[in-house]
């Protein structure tokens, strides 16, 4: 596709994470350094229902404080959404609204940061443009603290999940160890629904015998009971105490998701189901089976958004995603997503940036390797070890306040006129 001038925006999607907003600065920031071809940097509220919605703000008009202090803000900024659009060969509504929005405002390129469905939604669009003949350019940024996005040696996001989870299990031992004649055994519950990637990373706690996690439950290993019991009771007749990492996507011998086994939790807006309560089972199971007591901890979405301890490695390859993101779209590239690309490792560690069609993307789902468990699945191996450290490295930059907290930037959102003169309602004909 030839160079075209016009106007892009970026969108938000999905689960917020430490680090997406370092991927917006990226792409706002290169976008601005070609103002021949991207005329206007606009933000939509909400990821696609702003789109949708006709809800967008000119990102330009922000002060560049605010844009240079994404990089150390975490959540969404622009906003995200959890937005479901219907499948292109059923119903084009919601798809020719978003072209028509575009239209209007000649938006000409078009970011999204997400996972799997994000990347099936800019798939999609960039198909219908395409069909309509209406020329636009669509760039993937990679977002998952899941790391189960398929053509990326990893997700931005990921390696600070990994650091905040892996430190607090950490120090949840020190405690577990410290009073086991009371609580004998602590379970964490961890992030990851279908893929054990964030959970099996706690392993990187363990430098020492005694150290948590002592057992770790991933989705990728079903879960037998019997086991389990055998597991706990063998790491407690030889330490005395405890410490469990489980996976809120563990699944037993049948496929069922073990938290569906203790209460409905419904369906989200994607159709997956609502996980949660994993820990608490595995706490009933354990007083109850094994006759000792047992603690939970359950970090829910503080571990996507601890930006007060995010891998500097991490901000700064979310931060380069970005960047390629525009440079690739001022090329003339679309219908691809930004890829994560390992070049070396170890102490000379080092990671550029590739291209994957987002067709591709959207129906892969990249699983933890089995070789990265030990044999009874319950621990980590040096291949896992290796994998990960390059990624935790580093503390990101975050200034501090008066008051001894983080600041935090908060858009200040120069709402865009509405153009198409009509209101629309996501989902309503």
């Amino acid at each position: 596709m030839a160079k075209l001038k016009g106007n892009c925006v970026l969108a938000q999607s999905g689960g917020p994470t430490a680090v997406i907003n370092s991927s917006i600065c990226g792409a706002i920031q290169e976008s601005a350094r070609h103002p021949d071809i991207i005329t206007g940097i606009f933000g939509a509220d909400n990821g696609v229902l702003g789109i949708l919605q006709e809800k967008m703000f000119d990102l330009q008009q922000e002060p560049v404080s605010n844009i240079e202090g994404l990089k150390s803000t975490p959540s969404a900024a622009l906003g995200s959404c959890r937005y479901k659009l219907k499948d292109l060969t059923k119903s084009k509504e919601d798809y020719e609204r978003i072209l028509e929005v575009f239209r209007a405002y000649n938006i000409r390129y078009f970011f999204y940061a997400g996972g799997n469905d994000s990347m099936d939604t800019a798939d999609k669009i960039s198909q219908l443009a395409r069909q309509t003949g209406y020329d636009l350019i669509v760039v993937g940024i990679a977002k998952t603290i899941d790391n189960d996005l398929a053509y990326t040696d990893h997700c931005p996001g990921f390696g600070s999940v990994v650091k905040y989870n892996a430190t607090a299990i950490m120090e949840a031992g020190k405690d577990t160890e410290a009073i086991y004649t009371a609580d004998t055994v602590t379970i964490q519950e961890i992030m990851g629904r279908n893929a054990g990637w964030i959970t099996a990373g706690t392993g990187m706690a363990r430098r020492s015998y005694e150290d948590a996690p002592h057992l770790i439950y991933v989705p990728e290993v079903p879960f037998v009971l019997e086991e389990f019991i055998k597991d706990v009771r063998e790491v407690l007749k030889r330490l005395g105490y405890c410490v469990i990492a489980a996976g809120e996507g563990m699944k037993n011998t049948e496929g069922k998701y073990i938290s569906e086994m203790g209460g409905a939790f419904g369906k989200d807006s994607f159709g997956h189901a609502q996980l949660g309560g994993v820990a608490e089972i595995l706490r009933s199971i354990i007083e109850s089976e094994i006759k000792v007591k047992a603690r939970t901890n359950k970090l829910g979405t503080v571990q996507r958004e601890a930006m007060h301890f995010a891998s500097l490695t991490d901000v700064n390859e979310a931060y380069m995603c970005g960047q390629a993101a525009a440079r690739a779209a001022v090329e003339g590239i679309s219908g691809k997503m930004v890829t994560l690309i390992r070049e070396s490792d170890g102490a000379n560690y080092k990671c550029t940036t590739g291209l994957a069609d987002l067709s591709a993307v959207a129906n892969g789902e990249k699983m933890l390797p089995r070789e990265f468990l030990n044999e009874r699945g319950t621990g980590i191996t040096e291949a896992m070890k290796r994998y990960l450290s390059p990624l935790l490295q580093g503390q990101a930059p975050i200034r501090i306040g008066d008051d001894g907290l983080p600041i935090y930037v908060r858009l200040e959102k120069h709402w865009l006129k509405p153009k198409t003169a009509r209101e629309y309602i996501p989902g309503k004909k």
